[in-house]
């Protein structure tokens, strides 16, 4: 029987690129769309649970985010309680409701989707980058509570991607001067940010857990 595999925001960008590297595999992958779940919605997130807690998840991995740029004092409240909730809170409770059958099967990969803003920082990330902080420290003590039970948790960190959001949010200038900045001087492209994912989650994974991996061409070692 094929493992099961969940991934948030697997619909686009490197989501949708994880997503198909699972299935190329063999897989069987789980991409809730928005009506399906919606993280910021606690009445969605509870359905979803709800429906799926007969199943045993052997991978999940938590890449859904939401980044509202903006600098601190002119944050709302709106926007720092969506982002903790799509970004922190609804993956807690996904891992935690998915946990006990992962403890019951001795197997299984959590991957959490973090950012080279929880490496580095700039300016307007201020509530974006605390969220992404704060699911590696999830990762570093689930790592510890699970190894027991041959459940390996780990934080991929990916820098500037060339997703179709990237291109959306960008113009050519601005496009032009990220490049700039990368010292590969180029952007990653999303399959590659899904290898690493993959590697992760999948069975060839047999030691590397606790772990924050940035995947970034070398932007955050300048």
């Amino acid at each position: 029987m094929a493992r099961k595999v969940l991934v948030t925001g697997g619909s686009r960008g490197i989501g949708k690129a994880i997503s198909d590297r699972f299935i190329s595999e063999g897989y069987s992958v789980i991409t809730p769309n928005r009506d399906e779940l919606d993280l910021g919605s606690e009445e969605s997130l509870n359905q979803f649970l709800e429906t799926n807690k007969h199943i045993y998840f052997d991978v999940i991995i938590n890449n859904a985010g939401i980044n509202d740029i903006n600098l601190l004092e002119n944050v709302s409240d709106s926007e720092i309680t969506n982002m903790i909730a799509v970004n922190l809170v609804s993956p807690i409770k996904l891992i935690r409701a998915f946990i006990p059958a992962m403890r019951e099967g001795y197997y299984g990969r959590i991957v959490n989707i973090g950012s080279i803003w929880a490496v580095v920082s700039k300016q307007g990330r201020a509530v974006y980058s605390a969220t992404k902080n704060a699911m590696h420290g999830i990762t570093n003590t689930l790592a510890l509570e699970l190894a027991e039970s041959c459940i390996l948790v780990n934080t991929v960190c990916p820098g500037f991607t060339l997703t179709e959001l990237t291109k959306k949010n960008n113009d050519a200038k601005t496009m032009t001067k990220i490049v700039e900045s990368i010292p590969l001087k180029r952007m990653a492209e999303p399959n590659e940010i899904a290898e690493l994912v993959y590697f992760l989650g999948s069975e060839r994974n047999t030691y590397i857990t606790g772990q924050k991996i940035t995947i970034d061409g070398g932007y955050t070692i300048q």
